[in-house]
């Protein structure tokens, strides 16, 4: 079969599709036929040989992707051979090998499809999709909130204004350049803007029209995270879950001295939770198969083109999730 390997760390050119033996499934492991892998700006990280992430850097040479939809084609010893020939997604973990034709999942990673749903969208919600549940469940969102999203264009991003909205709060969606701004429009924002025009904050400021940012939901770091967090009002609440651009971003002494809160630990949160991950990965694909939100995927990559979908992650030029398809 073909997969995407990475010999060593380093530049996006470092993944090269390589033809390698099928994988053959362990004790409670299955084999599932890749219709589609997504790619996340974890992925980029790890790539990069960047320590500090939230996974141990992967002994070489490695097979990337940890989120993948297909169809089971075999299973190992232990597993129901009734899975075999279903439509499944799953997030692999800390495992890797999804950029491939092939991949292996533990059968207790599994969920079936839901029904007229593609494998391009089934990846959206597995990882991205549980990540937008575990944050709104942190943020505790109320009809009356006033709710900021950065990169709202973005896969997180596009799932949190819709769902925002689904619970009556006030909808800001901020992103980067006009065409991603359109994007977050069509989402049903009641307010889109471009935070790569200067004085945005005013913009937004005005916009509101005296009403106050009461949770935002950050996504950037450095000059943009400072921005968003200057907008919020006394007393409100920021879930942060990125840095996207620069370095991260924290609430000032004296933003805490008026009452602001910082929603820290996101990973712990979600990982304690009661229910855990899968309850969150069935929550956000049933969210998705009734229709009460819409993965938004945008460009689809072949796997020779797996470097090319790094840089777009990596450049910020991409819509939506980024998907590959072998």
């Amino acid at each position: 079969m073909r997969a995407v390997r990475m010999h060593q760390f380093g530049p996006a050119e470092n993944l090269v599709v390589d033809e390698v033996p099928d994988p053959e499934p362990g004790p409670d492991q299955v084999r599932v036929r890749v219709e589609a892998a997504g790619v996340h700006v974890l992925d980029t990280v790890i790539r990069s040989g960047a320590d500090g992430g939230p996974f141990p850097l992967p002994d070489l040479p490695t097979v990337p992707g940890r989120e993948v939809a297909g169809v089971v084609d075999a299973v190992g010893d232990g597993v129901d051979p009734a899975w075999v020939g279903r439509r499944v997604v799953a997030h692999l973990g800390m495992a890797s090998g999804g950029y491939a034709e092939a991949a292996l999942a533990p059968v207790t990673s599994l969920h079936t499809v839901p029904s007229g749903m593609g494998p391009e969208e089934a990846v959206a919600m597995i990882g991205t999709g549980r990540t937008t549940f575990g944050i709104l469940e942190a943020a505790e969102l109320r009809p009356s909130d006033v709710v900021l999203v950065t990169a709202a264009a973005g896969g997180l991003g596009s799932l949190l204004v819709q769902a925002a909205r689904r619970t009556g709060a006030m909808v800001v969606g901020v992103a980067g350049g006009p065409h991603k701004v359109q994007v977050v429009r069509d989402l049903d924002a009641d307010l889109a803007l471009d935070y790569e025009r200067p004085g945005w904050e005013e913009r937004v400021r005005q916009a509101l029209d005296g009403r106050e940012v009461s949770v935002v939901l950050l996504a950037v770091g450095d000059d943009l995270g400072r921005g968003a967090l200057s907008l919020l009002g006394d007393g409100g609440r920021v879930v942060a879950y990125g840095w996207s651009g620069g370095e991260p971003v924290h609430l000032t002494h004296d933003q805490l001295a008026r009452g602001m809160v910082e929603i820290g630990d996101l990973g712990r949160r979600i990982m304690g939770r009661p229910g855990g991950m899968r309850d969150l990965e069935e929550l956000a694909l049933g969210a998705a198969g009734w229709h009460e939100v819409h993965p938004l995927v945008g460009q689809v990559f072949r796997l020779e083109e797996a470097a090319a979908a790094h840089r777009a992650v990596e450049g910020r030029d991409t819509v939506g999730k980024t998907v590959l398809r072998p």
